[in-house]
């Protein structure tokens, strides 16, 4: 039984990159300890199995030296109390999989003609959040009235998701990795990241976090495309991030969502403000954490009474199942995954002989044939 040298400390890099400890893959890898101990080598299969269950390329595993990974975009996340360490694999492989989509929208798009997107980087941090987040209602058709009427939060980001597609955004939308259950992301790690481009420009929301949360990352996220600022964000309407970048981008999401205008109109001073809360997270259809923020920044409440109703209203979000459960429909799945107008994209250009049907595989995250011409039946491509 042939058997492959490979430097110990490369395998438990791997481990730890993975955040597994050894008594964790001991079952599946009962040598593991030995490997790693230089007591025994593994052999060619056992490693390629090894690379399969920690997410990390098997040549990666004959390097003289762990690999100093870096995010490939930059990093805008602020998280209290908490250390940013080394991005986890998940998350890596998740901003891999965006731009390999986003490069082949962008060829799709230059191939067929299709129109830039002009609001891309047409704003800066010296302006007025307000005012661009005006600009930012009537470029996707935008309106807090029409939201009231919809009967869920999930309706809204739906509405939502839909209008900043129509108008030239690929909104991906995921609590795994690709298609890979398995492979969960971690909400504590990021909510969402901006991909800036004007061909084909990609905002990926982590679909682990509740619909109202998601509703807030979209926006902010927006932000970031009018901007032209590609970056990771964990954007949240209840602390101030330390960077301007993401202040700004927080108070043009805050403003899309809960326009000062309409919430003084809306606000009612004698409700105390754990009820208010909930009847304006109900109207704009937001979290309670961003009405409290709204609040705050109308000068309905001071700081005080801020920070301890937002400890109160913290501790009572945690109290509750925040995830949704899974299943459903795979094609809106599918839909919400990667786009509907990006997976109808690569849908019509595979059958229209453009693309091979692997590659369209692997970025639609569909294994069989017979899935394929179901995803496109339902997504309107064909009849």
């Amino acid at each position: 039984m042939n058997r492959v040298p490979v430097n110990p400390e490369l395998l438990s890099w791997a481990r730890e990159r993975a955040g597994l400890d050894s008594l964790a893959l001991t079952n599946r890898f009962p040598k593991l300890p030995d490997w790693e101990n230089r007591r025994q080598l593994p052999t060619l299969r056992q490693l390629e199995e090894f690379a399969r269950t920690v997410h990390v390329p098997i040549g990666f595993l004959f390097l003289p030296a762990p690999p100093n990974e870096v995010l490939p975009i930059p990093d805008f996340r602020t998280l209290p109390g908490r250390t940013i360490t080394r991005p986890s694999p998940n998350l890596l492989d998740t901003i891999y999989l965006c731009q390999q989509r986003q490069d082949w929208y962008i060829e799709f798009s230059r191939v067929h003609g299709l129109p830039r997107v002009d609001f891309i980087g047409t704003a800066s941090t010296d302006n007025e959040p307000v005012t661009v987040a005006a600009a930012m209602r009537a470029a996707l058709a935008l309106s807090a009235a029409d939201r009231e009427h919809l009967p869920t939060w999930t309706d809204a980001l739906r509405q939502l998701i839909g209008k900043a597609e129509e108008a030239g955004v690929l909104i991906m939308a995921s609590s795994v990795v690709g298609s890979n259950s398995h492979r969960k992301l971690d909400v504590e790690e990021f909510r969402g990241f901006a991909l800036a481009d004007d061909l084909a420009p990609v905002i990926f929301i982590n679909a682990a976090d509740s619909k109202a949360a998601q509703m807030f990352t979209l926006v902010h996220e927006l932000a970031h495309l009018w901007l032209g600022a590609s970056g990771i964000s964990d954007p949240s309407a209840g602390y101030v991030p330390d960077q301007a970048i993401e202040r700004w981008c927080n108070a043009v999401a805050a403003e899309v969502l809960v326009p000062q205008a309409e919430l003084q109109g809306r606000y009612r001073a004698h409700v105390p403000v754990a009820e208010e809360i909930q009847h304006l997270a109900r109207v704009f259809k937001v979290s309670t954490l961003v009405a409290l923020r709204r609040l705050f920044d109308a000068g309905f409440i001071d700081r005080r009474t801020l920070w301890q109703s937002y400890r109160d209203e913290l501790a009572r979000i945690r109290a509750l199942d925040r995830g949704e459960s899974g299943g459903g429909n795979f094609y809106r799945t599918l839909g919400a995954r990667t786009g509907k107008r990006f997976a109808r994209a690569v849908l019509s250009s595979t059958l229209e002989g453009q693309t091979l049907f692997q590659d369209a595989f692997r970025m639609l995250g569909v294994r069989k044939t017979s899935t394929f011409y179901e995803a496109a039946r339902e997504l309107g491509v064909m009849l």
